[in-house]
């Protein structure tokens, strides 16, 4: 495989709940990944179905890693690690599951005929372009096999490695409706390295949403999760959409933290380590339940609802791409063109 000779220790196998066969253990030689263990599995399925019960506007996620070396204290999938017997602190950063099949799955996926080119939404639970993404490159094979369905798509990220597969996304926008979304949550140097340890710096991110709009894809930011005296406060986010603003945003949506459990114990640690001035706060905030009461999320909305007005976006993500924007430079692939979605689901 392309990745071997990046190895440090490829000999430890072990068997991880839902898999029939035993994960190849790998380990890279790079400042990156210390201490950090990459488990190769064969998925038997690439396509994820969203619960109707959701309220995400999309039905189908594709995820090739599990776990995330971008460490965010309050990431919400953190808990989906304890399925694997993992623990949703240490392990979801360090213990990272590589789908190592995914492209060739989701190709098979794709091409069932009972497959009804239904949107599909990338980054939705663990970032694609995480660290390891750069050794494995497995978006390339994924963004392949959607280009040659013409299948609807959009991506969540935090990295601007998004960018090395700017001419396949182009290659999609071609012939089907694609979007992308960068999550930018503060500007404040100190906020972002605490709560985001390994994750590229939030200019870099904006400076991927100006390319990305610039090439015909685009492209919106995410301001979330806006945490209680940590980045919810209007000198932190107004920078954030002025910025974006100054990169063709399309749109940009944010809500306030919310802590279910898997997630709440990590972020308190966090908390009392990071900021213990903050620990009575939230616990008042979060007493009751997950979501903070109404009014702060009120509040919370009202200061990205004043960063929009101040420095209004260009339009919003949903629809915003139509097929006949396409490049003249571009030839679509040679394939006959599977149902596309009607409409592009918003990432929002």
């Amino acid at each position: 495989m392309r990745w071997d000779n990046l190895t440090v220790d490829a000999d430890e196998q072990a068997q991880l709940p839902g898999y029939r066969e035993s994960a190849v253990v790998r380990r890279f030689d790079a400042p990156e990944a210390l201490d950090t263990r990459f488990y190769e599995v064969r998925a038997r399925s690439a396509l994820n179905r969203v619960p109707r019960a959701s309220r995400m506007p999309f039905r189908w996620t594709v995820n090739p890693y599990r776990g995330c070396s971008h460490a965010c204290c309050y990431c919400f999938a953190r808990p989906t690690h304890t399925y694997l017997d993992f623990d949703a602190g240490r392990d979801f950063e360090r213990e990272i599951v590589v789908k190592v099949n995914a492209p060739e799955v989701l190709r098979a996926e794709l091409a069932r005929p009972s497959w009804k080119g239904e949107h599909v939404a990338m980054g939705t639970n663990t970032d694609p372009y995480q660290w390891v993404e750069g050794r494995y490159r497995l978006m390339e094979g994924i963004w392949e096999a959607l280009r040659d369905v013409r299948n609807p798509c959009s991506i969540l990220t935090k990295s601007p490695l998004l960018l090395r597969d700017l001419s396949l996304m182009r290659q999609i926008a071609a012939v089907t409706e694609i979007s992308a979304c960068l999550s930018v949550p503060t500007l404040d140097e100190r906020a972002w390295r605490a709560t985001e340890p390994h994750t590229p710096h939030p200019r870099a991110r904006l400076e991927a949403v100006g390319e990305l709009n610039r090439a015909g894809i685009p492209c919106g930011i995410l301001v979330a999760p806006l945490m209680p005296g940590i980045n919810d406060a209007a000198e932190q986010v107004e920078p954030i959409l002025e910025l974006a603003a100054a990169n063709g945003a399309t749109g940009a949506g944010g809500i306030a933290l919310h802590l279910r459990p898997g997630v709440r114990g990590v972020f308190m640690d966090w908390l009392r380590s990071q900021r213990p001035d903050l620990v009575p706060h939230y616990e008042r905030l979060y007493a009751t339940g997950s979501y903070a009461p109404k009014a702060e999320r009120e509040r919370i909305a009202g200061v990205l609802a004043a960063a929009r007005r101040k420095h209004p976006l260009r339009g919003t993500q949903a629809g915003a791409f139509r097929r006949n924007a396409r490049s003249p430079a571009l030839d679509p692939p040679q394939r006959p063109p599977r149902a596309p979605a009607s409409v592009q689901q918003a990432l929002f």
